[in-house]
C-alpha cells in the first residue's frame, strides 16, 4: 500500500505515487546500493571461514582457479533474476511459480533446500556460541556454577547457543530492512578488511608465483571433488541467495520507484535506471565478497594446508578455530591471533546467520502466498508472517545444532542442496529472460552468452558432485 499519514508502506505493492526517478551520478548511484551488501553478509560466512578454508587447508592452492570462477560465474544469474523482480514487481517465487509445467514443483523444491540449508544455519548458531566463549569463558564458568557443572544448560556449548539464538529471533523481529542493511554491513566490514591485511602481511615467500600459476591452472588435484563441489555451491552467491536477491530489491524499494510496468517513455526511462542500480549494487558486493573468498583460501592454503597435512578442518568448533587462529599467527602472535580469530569468527559467522534467517523468513511468507496458503491484503499481513518466521528458524537451528554438532559436515551437507538447485534456478532465470522480461529492457548477445556459461557451470558441478556421491554410496 502507498504511503498515507502513518499507514505502513508495503514494499510489495508498486502504486503511483511511490514512483522516483533514478540517480544519475555514480555517486548518487552508490548511496543507494544494499541488497548485495545484505548478500554479501550472508556470503561472507558460511562459505569463507567454514568451506573455502577447509578447501585451501585440504589441496593448497590446486583450485584457486574454481573460487575465481565461483564468485564470478553467478553474478549473471544473480543480475537477470533482479532484473524481472525490479521491472516486474514479482518476486522470485511468485514468478517461478509462473514457470509451464515445473512452478509448483520448483516452489516446493526451494522449500525443501531452504529447509536442508538449516543445517548450515545451525553451524552458525554453535560457531556463534563457541567464539563468544573463547572471548568471554569467565560468563559460561558462571552460569555452570549457578546451574551446577552438570546440568545441559551449563555447557558452555549450549549456553552461548541458547543466547545467540534468542538475540537473532528477538533482533529481527522488531527490526526491519534497514535493521538486517546496516546490521550486516557492520558485521562483516571489520573482519574482512583485517582479513586482506592479514593475506598481505603474511610472511615472505607465504605465496609464490608458483603457487598462483598452479592455482590457476585449471585442474582438480586428486580426491578434491567433494570439497570442490561443496566449494563452489556455496562461494559466491548460493542457490539460496539468489533466489532471495530479489526480495532485497523489493524492499530496498527498487521496483517500487520504477512503477508499474507500461508502454510509456517515462517508465522505459526509471526502469533503466534503477536496473542500473541495481546491478551497480550486485557487481559492488560481487567485490567484496570475492575479495573475501581469495583472501580466506589463501590463508588457508598458505598456512593451514602444511599443518594439516592435507586433512583439512576439524568438525568440532572449538578444534576449527584454534587451528584457524595459526593463519594469523605470523602477523599477530600467537595471544593477538587468538582474541582476533575469536572475535573475527563471531562478526562473520552470525553476519550469515542473521541475514540468511531475514532472508528465508521472507521468502517462506511469500511461498505460503503463492501456493494460496495465505493472503496478504494488508502490508501488515506479509510482515507478521515474516516476524513468525524470524522467531521460528533460530530457534529450530538451535534444536539442530544441539543434536548434531559437527559444523563443517553441516555446512557441507547444506552446500550439497544448494548446489544441485543452482541449475534450476539459472533455467529459470534464462526463461524469465526470454519469456517474461520487458523486451525493452533486455540484454545483449555477449550477457546472455555469460548466462548460459553461468548454466553450463552449474549443470557441470552439479553433475560431478552427484556422481562422486554415487560412487560412494554404491561401494
Amino acid at each position: 500500500m502507498s504511503q498515507n499519514g502513518n499507514a505502513p508502506v508495503d514494499a510489495y505493492f508498486q502504486a503511483a505515487d511511490a514512483v522516483k526517478d533514478p540517480p544519475r551520478t555514480l555517486g548518487r548511484a552508490l548511496m543507494k546500493i544494499g541488497p548485495g551488501l545484505i548478500l554479501a553478509g550472508a556470503i561472507v560466512g558460511t562459505g569463507e571461514l567454514i568451506a573455502t578454508t577447509n578447501l585451501g587447508a585440504k589441496v593448497g592452492f590446486g583450485l584457486l582457479w574454481l573460487v575465481l570462477l565461483s564468485c564470478f560465474i553467478k553474478v549473471f544469474v544473480q543480475i537477470e533474476l533482479g532484473r524481472h523482480a525490479v521491472s516486474s514487481g514479482e518476486t522470485t517465487l511468485e514468478s517461478f511459480k509462473k514457470l509451464p509445467w515445473v512452478g509448483t514443483f520448483f516452489t516446493w523444491w526451494w522449500l525443501l533446500m531452504m529447509l536442508g540449508t538449516q543445517a548450515q544455519m545451525a553451524a552458525m548458531v554453535g560457531g556463534t556460541g563457541q567464539a563468544i566463549h573463547r572471548i568471554v569463558p569467565g560468563v559460561a564458568a558462571q552460569a555452570g556454577s549457578v546451574l551446577g557443572e552438570k546440568s545441559f544448560f551449563a555447557s558452555p556449548d549450549v549456553f552461548w547457543s541458547i543466547i545467540v539464538a534468542l538475540v537473532t529471533s528477538t533482533a529481527l523481529a522488531i527490526g526491519s530492512y534497514k535493521v538486517v542493511e546496516v546490521g550486516t554491513t557492520i558485521l562483516v566490514v571489520g573482519f574482512t578488511g583485517m582479513t586482506v591485511a592479514c593475506v598481505a602481511f603474511l610472511p615472505e615467500g607465504s605465496i609464490t608465483a608458483a603457487d598462483l600459476s598452479y592455482g590457476l591452472s585449471f585442474q582438480i588435484p586428486e580426491g578434491a571433488i567433494v570439497a570442490a563441489f561443496a566449494m563452489f555451491g556455496i562461494t559466491g552467491v548460493g542457490a539460496a541467495e539468489l533466489i532471495v536477491y530479489p526480495y532485497w530489491c523489493i524492499e530496498k524499494g527498487y521496483a517500487r520507484y520504477v512503477g508499474v510496468r507500461n508502454e510509456g517513455e517515462a517508465w522505459l526511462d526509471r526502469a533503466r535506471g534503477w536496473l542500473r542500480v541495481m546491478q551497480l549494487d550486485a557487481w559492488v558486493s560481487m567485490l567484496v565478497y570475492t575479495v573475501a573468498t581469495l583472501s580466506f583460501y589463501a590463508l588457508g592454503a598458505a598456512t593451514l594446508h602444511k599443518h594439516t597435512s592435507g586433512t583439512g578442518l576439524p568438525g568440532s568448533v572449538s578444534a576449527m578455530l584454534d587451528l584457524l587462529e595459526k593463519m594469523y599467527e605470523p602477523m599477530l602472535g600467537k595471544r593477538m591471533a587468538s582474541v582476533f580469530i575469536s572475535a573475527g569468527a563471531l562478526a562473520v559467522l552470525y553476519s550469515t546467520l542473521f541475514a540468511s534467517t531475514a532472508a528465508n523468513s521472507r521468502a517462506l511468507a511469500d511461498f505460503l502466498q503463492v501456493n494460496g496458503y495465505v493472503k496478504f491484503l494488508q502490508p501488515h499481513h506479509r510482515q507478521d508472517w515474516i516476524r513468525r518466521f524470524v522467531i521460528l528458524f533460530p530457534l529450530l537451528d538451535l534444536l539442530i545444532f544441539l543434536f548434531f554438532k559437527n559444523p563443517v559436515l553441516l555446512v557441507t551437507i547444506g552446500a550439497f542442496g544448494q548446489a544441485l538447485t543452482l541449475p534450476m534456478v539459472a533455467i529459470g532465470a534464462i526463461y524469465l529472460r526470454y519469456r517474461r522480461t520487458d523486451q525493452r529492457l533486455r540484454p545483449g548477445m555477449i550477457w546472455d552468452l555469460l548466462l548460459f556459461a553461468s548454466l553450463s557451470g552449474f549443470l557441470v558441478s552439479a553433475a560431478f558432485g552427484l556422481k562422486d556421491a554415487w560412487d560412494k554410496v554404491s561401494k
